[in-house]
């Protein structure tokens, strides 16, 4: 069974994966053979349906899109606010954003029903994932979602990653919906990730746009956040899935779909989580080199 990896970064890391790809192409020697890139997923900076993290890119998206195109890689725009209002659908470098990636095999990420019903109309072309930024917490709630035709994949709150029992008893068709958040540094006691979610989200629309609760003052009170995100620390989260775990348990088990989040965290750390997921470890220190003598990216 394969493994899909769904990448971050799709405007953010334009100029790593422009240099990555054509390598993981002609050195697929490298990499693992029973996993494979299954998307890679973002939004461009000032993107008001974006939501989760706010990426930092003014990349032009014909680039972005022509560049996926070419190595017949799935793009997903990360649509993920979840504050959207009626009169948010009409913008247009949104709008222009999906007419430019409205293309069979990209998707969308979404927290919204109101944006996905618009998107479903006037998009249909478009595979649809719902977001983490739901924080499905409960088993039942990630049944349900699971049951909704519109979605072909649900990413369930990383806090169910190990409720194996229940995960198990999933049906194949189940199964191959599922996609896990695999490397979440957040604390697993965390009781606000819904409203942390709803703080980007918020940022997203600017303070005026959106009439309900004011989130500029939210701020994370999980122990050691000042410390931003460490790769070590996630390793130690107890719902953390290694590379062992995706091959002990989650591939036999019947899942194959695994996000790697990493959106603003730089391209050096994206590095690290491709060579953890996605490469032999004879070939890591040849893959870091090729990337790393390239001094066009900003690995730091």
């Amino acid at each position: 069974m394969t493994a899909f990896y769904h990448l971050p970064g799709l405007f953010e890391f334009y100029e790593f994966y422009r240099q990555f790809l054509p390598l993981y192409l002609h050195h697929r020697d490298w990499f693992y053979n029973w996993c494979e890139i299954g998307s890679i997923y973002g939004a461009p900076s000032d993107c008001l349906w974006a939501g989760g993290r706010v990426e930092e890119s003014g990349t032009d998206p014909q680039k972005v899109l022509t560049l996926t195109r070419q190595y017949g890689i799935s793009a997903r725009l990360t649509f993920s606010n979840a504050l959207l209002q009626e009169e948010h659908l009409s913008d247009h470098r949104c709008n222009a954003l999906s007419r430019l990636f409205h293309k069979p095999g990209n998707g969308i990420i979404i927290t919204s029903d109101l944006l996905l019903s618009y998107m479903t109309k006037e998009y249909p072309d478009f595979y649809y994932v719902s977001s983490t930024t739901k924080v499905l917490t409960e088993f039942e709630a990630l049944k349900k979602e699971l049951d909704r035709k519109e979605f072909l994949y649900v990413v369930p709150d990383f806090r169910l990653n190990k409720a194996f029992s229940r995960l198990a008893a999933l049906s194949q068709t189940e199964k191959n919906k599922v996609e896990f958040l695999c490397n979440e540094c957040c604390w697993i006691g965390c009781k606000d990730r819904k409203r942390c979610y709803e703080a980007v989200s918020f940022r997203n629309l600017g303070e005026d746009a959106h009439p309900g609760e004011d989130y500029s003052a939210f701020h994370c009170n999980a122990p050691e956040a000042e410390k931003g995100y460490r790769f070590f620390a996630a390793m130690k989260n107890p719902a953390f899935i290694s590379i062992e775990g995706i091959q002990q348990i989650y591939l036999p088990m019947g899942f194959s779909n695994f996000k790697i989040e990493g959106r603003g965290l730089g391209s050096a750390l994206l590095l690290e989580f491709i060579l953890y997921y996605m490469t032999k470890p004879e070939y890591q220190i040849a893959v870091r080199e090729e990337l790393y003598l390239d001094n066009t990216l900003d690995l730091f």
